[in-house]
């Protein structure tokens, strides 16, 4: 006799306890049902529902572009399939700069019509207001400091981030104050591995790297290019664990040359 055993949910609560013990954090994107099905079930902590979704899932060259409906739509396939993870969902470009009220709506939103687990929002200091209106509602939320790519038309460049000390030190400042504020975890993206290190070890919330380091307390790659579904995409951060774009383009060449030489469908494959 099979038993069934019960899936305990990862939340917010989970990862700090992870922190608190020294357990790295793995944490991939997703942004439909069944990638998100396949990779929930291989154990992933935190599935990141990422304004990726731009580039990988649409096509545009910069994540500026996705709409706040349609990053709904990505989380609410994810929510779905997700029975362990925790789902955090970026809040797309234009839905909470400037504007805690907007900040707030949108936000409510996403959990109200996705299902999803909580936020994440780029910037430190300058966002305060909105992170403070957000997590008023009691709608947790993740941080993004380093590479923002949200703000890519103002760096110009997808550079490593707080290489000169003013900007390491304001990395440092807007840190300790997305924890002040109540968010229970940051993205330090493309930032030197010992400035990284340095966060990590300052903060009592957990930091998840992308180009950061070894140090930080987690780790989050775009699932398109840990699998090597993107062919040209390889910075130096990237691990590919997998060809997938050989692999699906090697099948997707036999089938077609299965059906230009009648071999499919055979006799078996037929009613």
């Amino acid at each position: 006799m099979s038993v069934h055993k019960e899936v305990k949910r990862i939340t917010t609560h989970t990862v700090q306890e992870m922190k608190n013990r020294g357990e790295k954090i793995a944490m991939l994107t997703s942004y439909d049902f069944s990638m998100a099905s396949i990779v929930d079930a291989a154990g992933v902590d935190i599935i990141l529902v990422g304004d990726s979704a731009s580039n990988v899932m649409a096509g545009h060259e910069t994540t500026l572009p996705i709409t706040l409906d349609q990053m709904i739509y990505h989380a609410s396939a994810v929510v779905r399939a997700a029975k362990r993870a925790l789902v955090i969902v970026d809040l797309p470009f234009g839905t909470y700069q400037g504007n805690s009220k907007e900040a707030l709506n949108s936000a409510i939103r996403i959990m109200k019509e996705s299902g999803a687990h909580g936020v994440k929002i780029e910037g430190g200091i300058e966002i305060a207001e909105s992170v403070s209106r957000i997590l008023t509602a009691g709608i947790p939320v993740m941080g993004h400091l380093g590479l923002t790519p949200q703000s890519i038309y103002k760096f110009g460049t997808y550079t490593v981030r707080a290489k000169e000390d003013a900007e390491a030190a304001k990395l440092r400042e807007d840190a300790m104050k997305l924890q002040e504020l109540g968010c229970f975890g940051v993205v330090l993206e493309k930032i030197p591995a010992q400035l990284a290190k340095e966060v990590s070890e300052s903060l009592d919330i957990p930091t998840i790297g992308i180009g950061a380091g070894q140090y930080c307390d987690g780790q989050v790659l775009v699932i398109h290019d840990m699998l090597g579904i993107n062919k040209g995409f390889k910075p130096r951060f990237l691990r590919q664990y997998a060809n997938l774009y050989d692999t699906m383009n090697t099948a997707i060449q036999n089938y077609v040359s299965d059906v230009k030489a009648k071999e499919f469908p055979n006799e078996k494959e037929q009613y």
